[in-house]
């Protein structure tokens, strides 16, 4: 009984000592498990940032029955795209042709699918930081640990998963936000169907908003990638020699750092 707390101790003491001793080495970014590793973390900046930073608006042309006066409308509309709060105005005055423009708004709410995108995107980010930082700078205490290997194999499997769900739905909301703010939405506005004669104008270009599902689909097959790489430091690739480089209280071999 004493010989098995003073082993628990002695592990822990060693534990203690690698985590107080951060020693920074930058071999492991030059193995694909650190390499892939740096390039999630700079894809899922340009995931999130092209998606979060995005505003833009909607034009539409109108022409008054009563004085023939060409006048224009705008709707703006940004991240998180709650599209059914995005009002139409017109300057200086609001009231175009005899009507208040700030009682018809689009149509859509699709707050939820990019904010689902947005918000994993920056998790990962700062997984991808915690993980460098472990990689660098707890180099051994990576490798002499079962649980983290796994840890992160487990996140990795579940991140990958999590690129294709939240990829595919931001896609489907991004074709859906560009037909409420295409020529469709002239249809939708009350007046234009028998008060003025309403012609769609434009709509700002949302090729950074394609370029955010481009990268939410790299991301994925980044991250599908690097599990092979993360695996192999795990103990289900080689749970005999992992095994007894524990037992012997020694250091495994690294196998994709």
């Amino acid at each position: 009984m004493a010989s098995n707390i003073y082993l628990v101790r002695q592990r822990i003491s060693r534990l203690g000592q690698r985590m107080s001793s951060f020693q920074l080495n930058l071999n492991p970014l030059k193995e694909p498990l650190g390499f892939i590793k740096v390039l999630e973390w700079i894809a899922s900046i340009f995931a999130f940032a092209t998606c979060g930073g995005f505003k833009g608006k909607t034009e539409i042309q109108l022409t008054c029955h009563k004085g023939n006066e060409n006048k224009t409308i705008t709707a703006a509309f940004a991240y998180p795209f709650r599209l059914n709060e995005a009002s139409f105005d017109a300057i200086p005055n609001a009231n175009v042709c005899d009507i208040n423009w700030k009682n018809y708004v689009l149509i859509g709410d699709y707050s939820s699918s990019a904010q689902f995108y947005v918000t994993f995107a920056v998790f990962v980010f700062l997984y991808c930081l915690a993980a460098l930082l472990l990689y660098v700078g707890y180099t051994n205490l990576y490798r002499d640990s079962r649980k983290l290997p796994m840890i992160d194999f487990v996140v990795t499997l579940v991140a990958t998963f999590l690129w294709l769900v939240s990829t595919s739905a931001w896609a489907k909301a991004l074709t859906d936000i560009k037909i409420a703010t295409g020529p469709g939405i002239v249809k939708e506005l009350q007046p234009c169907n028998h008060q003025v004669t309403c012609y769609f104008g434009s709509v700002t270009s949302m090729g950074s908003l394609n370029v955010s599902v481009i990268f939410g689909f790299l991301n994925m097959i980044l991250w599908g990638g690097n599990a092979w790489f993360v695996y192999k430091e795990t103990s289900l690739h080689s749970p005999s020699n992992t095994s007894a480089s524990h037992s012997q209280g020694g250091i495994p071999p690294p196998s994709g750092i």
